[in-house]
């Protein structure tokens, strides 16, 4: 591993593979990729077929993953990955480096040598390899101390059978909220709402996920009108001693951030608070927003649109319809503010028929005074007079 002959790439590529040799390897988690439909992949060890890989998870922007095995002693493959992303943190059971580009294209890396001599020794220990099933991997164990606070899980960690469904939910949460990570800072205080927060399992879990499992600093606020709720959510952070989390009773159109909003977020904020919601994200031009309407009553009373009426005509039809429209109409009016959008599946329907989440991701370099931003005002206008005619 000479820095004489071997590229900052190829030694992180070896790296990786002695790594995963001793057993030592945690993770590898390459992101800011050079490709645009690429999120990050992330590099584990698995047991296929009795023989341990390394196994490269890439996620894409539309959320498809890709795997792909890689024998532990291919360097030539691991250096090829790491020469495709601008930053690879290595983390293994004796320490961890990182792997740096910079804008001129340079790459560094840190603390490389440090972690090779550890990865030397006799007593290297190893982590716990899994195989390579189609049991689902969780972002949370259950065993999460603000888990058992909730009482989502047990003393012994255990999911309580009525809470199954509410454990799925905050675990796909956080991993559509992970998908989002290279939209958010990369370094520095990340400051987060939880708007019309209620029992707050989500502010608990982003909290807990950027803070416990990511190490970030974090600063964040949820945001509720019911004080016996905010009085027993500040309760729960103070004995967990989530000293970056605290909870605010108030309405969330007149709250006050302080500053710079990164993320916003909301559960199943009831009809038209969801637009409290966004509007409040918007002013804020927060970076990434993710929103789970619940309710949709509003404009199944104001709809007025003859050229829809064989479908509203018929109540359970009508209610499907404006739920559809309202989130449309809501995800329009975040694309005409510079925001890139989706609508996604927070959890099967079966579970629960709120299951629409969604999300808005900031665009940087989005100019509201261009033809594009007046196009799509346009377009929201113009929906907006679809629906409901002149009222």
């Amino acid at each position: 591993m000479s820095e004489q002959t071997t590229s900052p790439s190829a030694r992180m590529g070896e790296l990786i593979s002695l790594a995963a040799t001793r057993g030592a390897l945690k993770k590898a988690v390459l992101s800011k990729p050079d490709h645009a439909e690429v999120q990050r992949t992330v590099l584990t060890l698995r047991n296929i077929g009795g023989r341990v890989m390394i196994q490269a998870e890439t996620l894409r922007t539309d959320n498809k993953a890709m795997h792909e095995n890689i024998n532990v002693s291919d360097t030539s493959r691991l250096t090829a990955l790491c020469e495709c992303y601008g930053q690879v943190n290595l983390i293994c059971a004796v320490g961890s480096c990182e792997l740096r580009r910079s804008k001129s294209g340079n790459r560094t890396l840190i603390g490389g040598e440090n972690l090779f001599r550890a990865l030397q020794k006799e007593d290297t220990p190893k982590v716990a390899i899994s195989a390579n099933n189609r049991q689902k991997q969780y972002i949370l164990s259950g065993n999460e101390p603000f888990l058992r606070l909730l009482d989502v899980s047990d003393q012994n960690g255990r999911i309580h059978d009525k809470k199954q469904s509410k454990f799925r939910q905050i675990n796909r949460f956080l991993e559509l909220t992970r998908d989002c990570l290279s939209h958010l800072p990369a370094e520095g205080e990340l400051r987060i709402c939880d708007l019309c927060c209620g029992k707050s399992y989500l502010s608990f879990a982003a909290y807990h996920y950027f803070a416990n499992i990511l190490g970030r600093k974090v600063r964040m606020t949820g945001v509720d009108l019911k004080p016996d709720v905010i009085e027993y959510c500040n309760g729960v952070a103070k004995k967990l001693g989530f000293d970056g989390l605290e909870f605010f009773c108030g309405d969330i159109s007149k709250y006050d951030a302080g500053g710079k909003v990164h993320l916003v977020i909301s559960l199943h904020a009831c009809d038209t608070a969801t637009d409290l919601v966004l509007a409040k994200a918007m002013e804020w031009n927060a970076d990434v927003i993710l929103s789970t309407p619940c309710c949709h009553h509003e404009l199944n009373h104001t709809l007025n649109c003859p050229a829809l009426a064989f479908i509203a005509e018929h109540s359970m039809l009508r209610q499907k319809l404006c739920d559809a429209a309202t989130d449309a109409l809501r995800l329009k009016l975040l694309e005409s503010r510079g925001y890139s959008v989706s609508a996604l599946e927070l959890i099967d329907p079966e579970e629960t028929p709120k299951n629409i989440m969604l999300r808005a991701l900031r665009m940087p370099n989005f100019n509201p005074n261009s033809p594009s931003a007046a196009r799509l005002c346009a377009e929201y206008e113009e929906a907006k007079r679809f629906l409901l005619g002149s009222l």
